[in-house]
């Protein structure tokens, strides 16, 4: 859990730093204005990418968890597409993912409540919607 706070304080701090906790710098970005944001998503990138290449050469399991490293790819299909298609309009109005989100309440944007507001109501949705599904599709058709 100390670890997850940490990285989650790495994360919140860079994102403030690099102004992308901003809606208006991510809005420039996407109306193809500043692009600031590919070069921070890129940077992010590579060390990531540099994490995920050496940390199973170095660990024989993961620090949190003790499980051992491997990889859950997850199949591309019409939800990865659909959602990701709605994931981008929410991102396109509200000018804020959700990590900048949170990390925009740090350095004083209020007013993102009102995103995060609906993020949770959205996630809510699905996941209510999805259970739904997933229960009327488990019941026997003649079943009452």
């Amino acid at each position: 859990m100390p670890l997850i706070f940490v990285g989650g304080l790495i994360f919140g701090f860079g994102l403030g730093f690099s102004h992308m906790a901003r809606p208006e710098v991510v809005l420039d970005f996407l109306q193809f204005d500043d692009f600031g944001l590919l070069f921070v998503m890129f940077g992010a990138a590579i060390v990531t990418g540099i994490a995920f290449a050496l940390m199973p050469r170095l660990r024989d399991s993961a620090p949190l968890t003790g499980d051992a490293y491997g990889r859950r790819l997850k199949s591309f299909d019409r939800n990865v597409l659909i959602g990701g298609a709605i994931f981008g309009v929410g991102w396109g109005l509200s000018g804020i993912c959700p990590g900048a989100a949170y990390a925009s309440l740090g350095i004083g944007n209020i007013t993102i409540l009102w995103a995060l507001v609906g993020m949770f109501a959205g996630a809510y949705i699905q996941g209510y919607w999805r259970s739904q599904r997933a229960a009327s599709e488990t019941t026997p058709a003649g079943a009452d």
